[in-house]
């Protein structure tokens, strides 16, 4: 049975497929063994923001207003929660050097297939968090860089594949 899962588009630039991201969290969620139990059962928020909005969650809830990637809030199983996952999709344009402004020209499908896979990543890294992984220290952190790549590796075989991000 696939977890109950929100997700909110607050970037204006953004277009996603809210059944490719669904597909992302169920096969995800398929193999909690490989990913230290999975992440809690209840639903699940998805969320993507652009930099400034992501950084005002950071201040808010972090005391830290610094520009981040991705922000995980543990949820309330008792309330029938897994948490949220908070990404930033200007962090993913930047990271594969897309104009965070609206541009005139199209965006090669090669760099836009490179921006789609780090917005998954950034998923990803989210559902780790809630199973456990941490990221904190060196020895964590590479703990956790191998787990992204096993669940990346399965999501690439996964029937569908990994989703495709557009931009408006």
């Amino acid at each position: 049975m696939r977890r109950p899962l929100a997700i909110a588009n607050q970037h204006p630039r953004l277009r996603l497929d809210r059944h490719a991201l669904a597909r992302v969290i169920a096969t995800l969620d398929a193999h909690p063994a490989e990913f230290n139990g999975g992440c809690p059962a209840g639903e699940l928020s998805l969320a993507f923001f652009t930099d400034g909005a992501l950084a005002q969650l950071h201040a808010d809830f972090l005391d830290d207003p610094t520009i981040t990637d991705v922000i995980t809030f543990e949820g309330n199983p008792d309330l029938g929660t897994a948490g949220e996952i908070c990404v930033s999709v200007d962090a993913a344009l930047r990271h594969v050097k897309l104009p965070l402004a609206r541009g005139r020209r199209a965006v090669p499908a090669a760099r836009l297939a490179a921006f789609s896979d780090e917005l998954t990543l950034y998923v990803v890294h989210g559902w780790l968090h809630l199973a456990g992984y941490d990221d904190l220290q060196p020895a964590k952190k590479r703990i956790m860089r191998r787990a992204e790549a096993r669940a990346l590796a399965l999501l690439r075989r996964a029937p569908g594949g990994l989703p495709r991000f557009a931009l408006k």
